[in-house]
């Protein structure tokens, strides 16, 4: 398979015969970093996009996307509420309304299990906030408009290998217990949302012990919203706790083959 990662939670994985996307989000600001250069009118081909919930740099370019390409979005009920609103045609949407929900699609099955949203520390909240400041009128309709849902972890068996995708990094010891009961070969990880991130991704990798594992949602993707996470301690305690664990540090939009 063929992994690119665009950035924030999104990737793309090309099998064999298909494309599809999770958490395509491309759309920055121009204080954004890395710079993002793709734009939805870029995405020629998708066939099947996972969305984890229903925030906007999750959701926000799926219009453009699946009115481009007719793919089809499996996602919460909150977030195809929002994507309809958006313009998605509700014939495209495949809401998941149940823990363990299951696509399979010729060449892969993808499972979504219910999970949770990293929950906001008071510290990272005041730092954001100090960031925002006077701008607040201008970013607090937008956080508004794309209420999170239902957060869902994906779960992709692609070409005899298990790939897990989070989209936040909110999961309770019960369920990473219940996700670690079979081996997980490629694990996509979040490091966004909390003071103590790297702590707790490096949780993620002691729970499931990953053959990979690739960190993801660190950038810096819609400042001030947003900030650039140093993820070097998480690194270090993976290397340290986890050693059969490869860490993999995907560039921007550049693709790798696993």
């Amino acid at each position: 398979m063929e992994i690119t990662w665009w950035g924030t939670a999104g990737f793309q994985i090309k099998t064999n015969r298909h494309v599809l996307l999770i958490d395509p989000y491309l759309s920055r600001n121009a204080a954004a970093r890395p710079r993002q250069t793709l734009v939805p009118a870029d995405i020629s081909r998708a066939d099947q996009i996972f969305v984890s919930h229903g925030h906007f740099d999750h959701i926000f370019d799926i219009p453009a996307i699946a009115s481009k390409t007719g793919c089809s979005v499996h996602c919460c009920p909150v977030a195809a509420n929002t994507l309809e609103q958006k313009g998605v045609a509700g014939d495209q949407i495949q809401k998941v309304m149940t823990d363990g929900y299951l696509a399979e699609i010729e060449d892969y099955r993808a499972r979504a299990f219910f999970s949770q949203h990293v929950k906001f520390d008071r510290w990272l909240l005041l730092k954001t906030l100090a960031r925002i400041n006077y701008r607040i009128p201008r970013y607090l309709p937008l956080m508004k408009a794309y209420p999170v849902g239902q957060v869902l972890s994906w779960q992709f068996e692609i070409e005899d290998r298990i790939v897990q995708h989070f989209g936040s990094a909110g999961s309770t010891p019960e369920e990473l217990d219940r996700l670690g009961r079979q081996k997980i070969d490629i694990l996509f990880v979040p490091l966004q949302g909390h003071t103590r991130i790297c702590d707790i991704a490096a949780r993620y990798v002691r729970a499931l012990k990953p053959r990979v594992v690739i960190p993801h949602h660190q950038d810096d993707f819609y400042p001030p919203i947003s900030t650039y996470v140093d993820i070097r301690p998480f690194i270090k305690e993976v290397e340290h706790t986890c050693p059969g664990t490869e860490i993999r540090i995907l560039p921007l939009n550049e693709s790798m083959r696993i």
